[in-house]
């Protein structure tokens, strides 16, 4: 277990993303089976161990070095996975000369970032091609590394599960954010109720259209599926399933994702309660009072609204006083006395009434006592003017706002993770309140309330009983057990997730709080360091269905196995979701992209992805396309002509090919298609007056 690093300055984007320029173009390793077919793994702590057993199971060989020799293996079977186990400093040409020559990347995962980077130099300087994944938080150095050694990208294991944690503390429908530019995208999974616009309209292959793609389908009472795109197109939704999507949304969606927006048909009603709300007295009463409790931690602002409440109330008794017991004075001059009375011009006040008269004895008392109310609040008005003045001139740090009352987010823990986790969290405004048992500095995310104390005795002091979820991300796997089982004490309805290091003993807590989603750190970073090591750009990760979802980005080379392939020949055949396609000409790319789209070289196209299927991309292995599609009739002749074009463009067979099926009906088009596509074309050429069905092979 590594404790956090010192702070990077990283964004919640920039850091998961990797410039286009440090890809190297990927290759399909049958194309090339004897050239740099090895993966070598340098360090063999937590995350070291992870990366080598997802390796494994891509069917690579992997090599390992380390100093020493681990003394503890997170599986046992691990070191006989590896074809070599080198006992050795990487940094040292000797121990790497053996081993380097015939490898396709090497994956620098020490603890120690200046290790990882001077092994980079030895290793780049005796395999000038080799790709370099690097564990490394130094944003600026990596920017710089890219350009001198090429072929390299570096991430910080601590940090790439970030995102993770944060939607895991949402606690809602929302599984993930993806930012591709000036795109932003969301993943939500979302339950299907009896009031669900969708229920017993929409049938699945519906619900993609060009702004959203269907995930998942889940009826009810069903397990979850492992792969994308196991759901039948033709099924229509149900009360009780579960739905899982993508789609494209904007900045101002985030806040609406925390806080939605009452129903549409329910818009007028609550319009209506609000208005009743506002004219009662007792919601008057109790705006004012969770007002007041807001402010418990900000005393300049209770002392401000104080001597203003105060303030005004004087000047208001003061102008009706005067304008009862002085019968010639107009309102405005009696509001004018009762000012300057508070300003404690006493000789104007009383020249205003008339001199020659006699001055009552209440009204000399009235005039004290606002004189000396017009001094003490003048003097507060200078006190908070020079704190203003003062902050802002040497930029103090202003106070921290006070804890929410209720449906916010408790994060326990501000190292790194921390610190990203609540950094997204203030993106999408949801309401937080941090805590540390370590000073934290003032100006470090300085919008977010903050307690500051031993950790166990802080719960009492957040509003734990009313809050949305818990995020239990210190360094310490036993004091976040600690921390959950005392938070699932206190409020057993609130959302708990908690940081850990080890599969084991995330696997022990999961049986043992079955109520809490268990996120084990390096288990998630280490798909995301493998997939970068075969020359792919993670993007982002996430958790969806209990699996790690990759956002990873391809650029097609010419001799890729990819280019020529239908979009969605890459979707059914290696259960990949594509949201972005980007020709090598055009200056933008395409959101959802039709399965139509053909690849080429130089094209830029970003997928969802399990390790699964990016291990089925890697070996070009897709599964087995079993349907075939018998063309009945055509009800016109110009249904002739438009279900050729129809099934050249679905199908990916020539015009001509497509043409002659069409003068032989009815025929059995000869080779088969994945399901998903067959029903697809189904239906269009059922658009175009042509009559067909499908045909197991």
């Amino acid at each position: 277990m590594l404790p956090d690093e010192p702070e990077s300055q990283l964004s919640v984007d920039s850091q998961l993303s990797v410039d286009m320029d440090m890809v190297g173009d990927r290759r399909s390793e049958k194309d090339h089976p004897s050239e740099r077919s090895r993966f070598l793994v340098c360090g063999l702590g937590s995350l070291g161990q992870y990366c080598a057993m997802v390796l494994n199971e891509f069917g690579v060989p992997v090599s390992a070095m380390t100093t020493p020799l681990p003394t503890s293996w997170e599986s046992p079977l691990l070191p006989a996975l590896l074809d070599d186990l080198v006992i050795g400093d990487c940094r040292q040409p000797e121990a790497l000369e053996n081993v380097i020559h015939d490898c396709r990347a090497v994956l620098l995962v020490t603890s120690d970032e200046r290790v990882n980077v001077e092994a980079a130099f030895a290793i780049r300087l005796l395999n000038p091609t080799v790709r370099l994944v690097v564990r490394s938080a130094k944003q600026n150095l990596n920017a710089l590394l890219s350009q001198s050694l090429g072929n390299f990208v570096a991430f910080e294991a601590t940090q790439l599960p970030a995102p993770a944690f944060a939607i895991a503390a949402l606690a809602s429908e929302v599984r993930g954010f993806i930012n591709l530019g000036e795109h932003l995208l969301r993943v939500v999974k979302v339950p299907i109720g009896a009031d669900h616009r969708w229920r017993d309209v929409r049938l699945l292959h519906e619900l993609n259209t060009s702004t959203r793609r269907l995930l998942s389908h889940i009826p009810k009472s069903q397990s979850l599926p492992t792969e994308f795109h196991q759901w039948e197109a033709d099924a229509r939704v149900q009360t009780g399933d579960l739905i899982a999507y993508i789609e494209v949304t904007g900045l101002a969606d985030l806040a609406a994702t925390v806080t939605p927006t009452p129903r549409p048909d329910s818009r007028v009603k609550h319009l209506w309660r609000k208005r009743r709300q506002l004219l009662s007295n007792g919601y008057l009463r109790q705006t004012l009072l969770a007002f007041w409790h807001a402010t418990a931690q900000q005393q300049t602002k209770r002392v401000a609204i104080v001597v203003g409440s105060t303030m005004l109330s004087l000047l208001v008794c003061g102008t009706v006083i005067f304008k009862l017991t002085q019968p010639g004075l107009g309102w405005l001059k009696a509001f004018y006395t009762a000012g300057v009375m508070l300003l404690g011009s006493y000789d104007t006040v009383f020249g205003i009434l008339n001199p020659q008269d006699s001055i009552p004895l209440w009204m000399r008392l009235m005039n004290l006592s606002y004189m000396m109310a017009g001094t003490a609040s003048i003097a507060v008005l200078y006190a908070l003017l020079t704190e203003t003045l003062l902050a802002a001139k040497f930029q103090l740090p202003k106070k921290r706002p006070p804890i929410p009352q209720q449906d916010h987010v408790v994060l326990i823990g501000l190292g790194r993770v921390g610190r990203r986790v609540a950094t997204f969290l203030q993106q999408i405004k949801q309401p937080l309140v941090g805590v540390s048992n370590q000073a934290v500095d003032p100006t470090l995310l300085p919008q977010m309330p903050l307690v500051v104390n031993e950790l166990t005795s802080t719960l009492s002091k957040v509003n734990l009983a009313t809050a949305k979820s818990v995020v239990i991300a210190t360094d310490d796997e036993m004091t976040n057990l600690e921390l959950g089982l005392m938070v699932h004490a206190a409020n057993p309805h609130c959302a708990l997730v908690i940081r850990t290091f080890d599969t084991r003993f995330s696997a022990s807590i999961d049986r043992l709080l079955p109520y809490a989603k268990v996120l084990c750190a390096y288990d998630l970073a280490a798909e995301a360091f493998v997939a970068a090591a075969f020359g792919e750009n993670v993007l982002n990760l996430m958790r969806l269905n209990e699996q790690t979802v990759l956002v990873t980005e391809y650029t097609i080379a010419p001799d890729d196995h990819l280019q020529g392939q239908l979009l969605a020949e890459v979707a059914y055949g290696y259960g990949a979701v594509p949201i972005l396609h980007q020709r090598s000409t055009q200056a933008s790319g395409r959101l959802m992209p039709s399965d139509d789209t053909r690849l080429e070289a130089g094209d830029r196209l970003v997928i969802l992805a399990t390790s699964n299927s990016l291990q089925q991309i890697e070996r070009g292995e897709r599964l087995p396309r079993q349907w075939q599609v018998c063309i009945d009739k055509a009800l016109s002749k110009d249904a002739l002509f438009d279900g050729a074009t129809t099934i050249a463009r679905i199908s990916g067979c020539s015009i001509n090919t497509a043409r002659d099926w069409m003068q032989q009906l009815p025929c059995l088009m000869p080779f088969p298609l994945y399901k998903q596509q067959a029903q697809r074309l189904v239906r269009e050429l059922s658009k175009a007056q042509v009559l067909a069905h499908l045909v197991p092979k």
